[in-house]
């Protein structure tokens, strides 16, 4: 796994805990509405935590550009809805040939850039050649199976794949598909240029990001004319901006334990669902105790993971028992394989022999892995266990010692990228030192096969990771949102890249 790769995960971990917090009802100056023009000048002021470094996430890792550009600015030909399923976006329609390796992409004909060009197969063509190209981040390796992309005119697209790739096609629906104008990439880090339903204003390092809506927009046009990304540090900064009115949507609460001021307030709506965010007790399966597959199974079996999920984090989430959240097609419940049985955990440490060894658990200093790794230290060491508890500044000193050196025997962090199994455990080299050549085959035959081939092998792949204690998946991180009880479209799910503005309003 490359050192970008590594880079990429780790910093979509900051993220992944600090999402949007929107402000709407308001008129440009922040406060109160414009009577002269109405709801189409209402301004949106959304607080965030991760301010980008940059505006290219084609040379910049990290969730927090995507999150505030993609499907805003950025467009891309095909994206996901709140489902899961992939949509049309920029291509109204496509065709896939017998074999599964051509796809034929007919675009809409009246899109246009932010700089005045039109979109053509022509951009589409030049974007996708460019990752492989121009792009540095290590996402662009998704963009390998590409063989060759052809214009047929200049709305037909064309993009032969070397093999099959269900996967391939999901990631169009990422930042990789971002669709560029062959006229508009010299400024990317400062000045984006899309063909979405905003365009880039201006940027206030530290403080904030400005998008004004694009009245040339070629599909429907959104509610809010300017939408100011506000970043905060502190989360009870923000919290106390949503209580004084300051901006009007939280979104993704970072500590559930904060919901209870916005609770039973009838000024407030408290939206909850899922994301991709899967908290993983990580194990090394390469060197230390953790080889021993007994000794992970009585881990599995110690921990109880209502009590956990109670204690650490409110309640809040989703018991998923497996690397496959909710949302993904070939979800399933899998909490069942590894049910909390004491008197087994403890069987089974006898039997692995390492009931002596300490066993070091080494956390980001980031809040849901700190709390949590608290629960999981005392419940192993209700086993008999002994666990020594390290924590590690985040990002640098928990990826020079975790990610880059593998130096411990067990880790917390939120793995947040899209469908991202083969990612954490198909590699030997990544951290967790799976990579076992049964998985491998299974996540290729899911990628290479039919639609309900994929389903079937990605299956068989996550109860695979879950029968062999791969991990101990704790829980799926909720998509928590407290907001003004009058804005609408606000997303129930976050499982895309992208914090979608497109269908906020209000009533």
């Amino acid at each position: 796994m490359s050192h970008m790769r590594k880079a990429a995960v780790a910093l979509t971990a900051i993220a992944a805990m600090s999402l949007a917090a929107c402000s709407a009802g308001s008129t440009e100056s922040g406060k109160g509405s414009d009577s002269s023009q109405g709801a189409a000048n209402a301004s949106l002021n959304i607080g965030l935590t991760a301010e980008p470094a940059s505006l290219d996430f084609t040379k910049n890792d990290g969730a927090a550009i995507p999150q505030a550009l993609l499907y805003n600015v950025y467009e891309t030909l095909v994206k996901v809805d709140q489902k899961g399923k992939i949509v049309p976006a920029l291509a109204k329609s496509w065709d896939v040939s017998s074999d599964r390796k051509t796809y034929a992409f007919q675009l809409v004909d009246d899109a246009k850039f932010s700089n005045g060009k039109p979109f053509t197969a022509k951009d589409a063509k030049f974007s996708i050649d460019r990752v492989k190209s121009d792009w540095t981040i290590s996402l662009k390796s998704a963009m390998d199976q590409v063989d060759e992309v052809s214009v047929k005119n200049p709305t037909t697209l064309v993009v032969k794949l070397k093999q099959p790739s269900n996967d391939w096609l999901y990631r169009m629906t990422t930042r990789i598909g971002a669709m560029f104008s062959r006229t508009g990439v010299d400024p990317l880090a400062t000045k984006p240029v899309g063909t979405g339903p905003y365009e880039f204003s201006k940027w206030k390092r530290g403080d904030s990001i400005t998008l004004t809506r694009n009245d040339d927009y070629w599909g429907d046009k959104p509610h809010f004319k300017n939408i100011t990304l506000k970043y905060f540090k502190d989360p009870t900064a923000e919290n106390n901006a949503l209580l004084s009115g300051t901006i009007d949507v939280i979104g993704t609460v970072q500590s559930p334990d904060s919901l209870g001021q916005f609770e039973n307030n009838s000024k407030y709506q408290i939206i909850e669902g899922t994301t991709n965010g899967e908290v993983v007790l990580s194990f090394n399966n390469k060197s230390g105790p953790l080889q021993n597959k007994k000794l992970r199974q009585a881990i599995k079996h110690g921990i109880n993971h209502k009590a956990l999920l109670d204690t650490c984090w409110a309640g809040k989430g989703k018991l998923v028992g497996s690397m496959v959240p909710p949302t993904d097609p070939w979800y399933e419940d899998l909490t069942d394989r590894y049910p909390h049985d004491t008197a087994k955990a403890k069987q089974l440490i006898r039997q692995s022999g390492e009931s002596g060894k300490t066993l070091r658990l080494r956390l980001p200093n980031l809040p849901y892995a700190t709390a949590c790794g608290q629960v999981v230290k005392s419940q192993l060491e209700q086993l008999g266990l002994k666990v020594k508890l390290d924590q590690l500044e985040f990002p640098a000193a928990w990826l020079n010692t975790v990610f880059n050196s593998a130096d411990y025997d067990m880790s917390i962090i939120a793995h947040v990228e899209p469908r991202d199994m083969a990612a954490v455990f198909g590699d030997p080299k990544y951290y967790t030192g799976y990579g076992k050549p049964a998985l491998r085959s299974l996540l290729q035959k899911a990628d290479q096969g039919t639609p309900e081939e994929q389903v079937t092998y990605m299956k068989q792949a996550a109860e695979m990771l879950a029968d062999d204690a791969a991990a101990d998946w704790l829980f799926v991180q909720p998509n928590l949102i407290v907001a003004d009880k009058d804005i609408t479209g606000l997303p129930k799910n976050a499982i895309s890249e992208s914090f979608d503005f497109t269908h906020l309003g209000q009533s």
